[in-house]
């Protein structure tokens, strides 16, 4: 070692870390009529309703914990888990059932798999089981659940009923409070589409019930609005032909992405909204923290309004052909540093600050699954509000 200190990997020493794939799953799924269960010791339910889920107090849902002890976990004890879950589907009546995974069952070796056919047999109900470990993040785990239902879905043909062939039809993959918040973002995608003669078939998952996601098929087109609703766009794509656009209509990407819905429509070609957009190489360096699809969204509408050259920071899960060459995955804080040290601009969670320059300006830009509740009431509706949050960002610094 030579009396050297080494940098520690996978520690976080000053910023928080993101919501788990077991909450995102959770958070994909709760407006649906399915009951969800945590197989892990009490605690871990309440720091996702208290946290990380803002319908928690206003709406039903069936979030459960198994409640593992620590004899469970040593005997297995795996009747038990079984007796509770049937127990309560057969009194709430769920329309599915989810099982995750926590890292005390993966590290003892629980059989979920072979869980959920038991469960299923016994209650009737359709049981899955998510590969979850809450090691990954968020987007991870809301992956995982959309791509299940997108798997599971019914053909076009028996949901007519809610389908408008007057105007093209789409599919909102991605939605979730942990991206999205529950600001009215979901409200105002929807406003745009129909100003942009879309009628919204299913948005996964604010504000669609399981019946009308069960209607996607019927769909001419997705929109895919974060990286958790990738798999499912391919998955629909595969399964009934339907091309998706990668995007987030944000300012001035609106029109761009507007316009390549239609041509995908027209066209089933999918494509990534900002790819043919020109990308300034000069300028103030502006830096942007977060989900790779938002922040590739506000990137390229930043780009569209000023002369700055524009970099991305993505810490979560994401594919390298959503980034360009002046991008980067950066998961942990002792890579995520050093990439701000030459940035002018920062946009961010609040909880990034401490970890940038003091010669770079912050903006705040919070994110429901990094800072969970604290700043909730600060997260904008860039949907409808881009302009009025950009205001007077760049001007300060002519």
């Amino acid at each position: 070692m030579g009396g050297h200190l080494l940098p520690m990997k996978q520690t976080t020493r000053i910023i928080s870390t993101y919501s788990s794939d077991v909450f995102g799953v959770c958070s994909a799924l709760f407006e649906l009529g399915g009951m969800i269960v945590m197989h892990d010791p009490s605690g871990c339910n309440s720091t996702y309703t208290t946290h990380d889920e803002p319908r928690w107090y206003d709406m039903d849902s069936q979030i459960y914990i198994s409640g593992l002890t620590e004899l469970d976990a040593i005997t297995g004890n795996d009747e038990k888990f079984v007796r509770n879950i049937v127990e309560t589907a057969l009194a709430q009546k769920p329309a599915f059932i989810v099982l995750t995974r926590t890292p005390i069952p993966l590290m003892i070796g629980t059989d979920f798999p072979a869980l959920a056919k038991i469960i299923a047999q016994k209650t009737g109900i359709p049981t899955w089981s998510l590969p979850t470990n809450s090691m990954n993040s968020y987007v991870y785990g809301a992956s995982l659940a959309f791509n299940l239902l997108a798997r599971n879905l019914p053909a076009a043909g028996n949901h007519n009923s809610v389908t408008r062939p007057d105007k093209a039809r789409i599919n909102l993959l991605g939605v979730t409070p942990l991206d999205f918040s529950n600001n009215g973002s979901d409200i105002s995608l929807q406003h745009w589409l129909e100003r942009n003669d879309f009628f919204v078939q299913s948005c996964w998952a604010m504000g669609s019930s399981l019946a009308r996601l069960q209607s996607s098929a019927a769909a001419d087109v997705s929109l895919v609005l974060s990286f958790s609703g990738l798999a499912a766009a391919r998955t629909l794509y595969e399964r009934f032909g339907i091309p998706y656009v990668i995007g987030v209509p944000i300012g001035p990407l609106q029109p761009v992405i507007a316009s390549a819905l239609h041509t995908a429509v027209n066209s089933t070609h999918c494509a990534i909204a900002w790819g043919k957009l020109s990308a300034q190489t000069t300028g103030k360096r502006v830096c942007l923290i977060g989900e790779s699809i938002y922040m590739k969204s506000l990137a390229a509408a930043i780009t569209q309004i000023s002369n700055c050259s524009t970099s991305v920071i993505c810490p979560l899960e994401t594919e390298s052909g959503l980034l360009s060459a002046k991008d980067s995955c950066a998961k942990y804080e002792t890579d995520i540093a050093p990439l701000l040290q030459t940035a002018d601009l920062v946009f961010a969670d609040p909880l990034y600050a401490p970890i940038c320059p003091k010669a770079a300006r912050f903006i705040s830009l919070p994110h429901e699954g990094f800072s969970g509740r604290l700043y909730r009431s600060e997260i904008p509706d860039l949907i409808k509000d881009f302009d009025s949050f950009i205001e007077g960002k760049f001007e300060l610094w002519d």
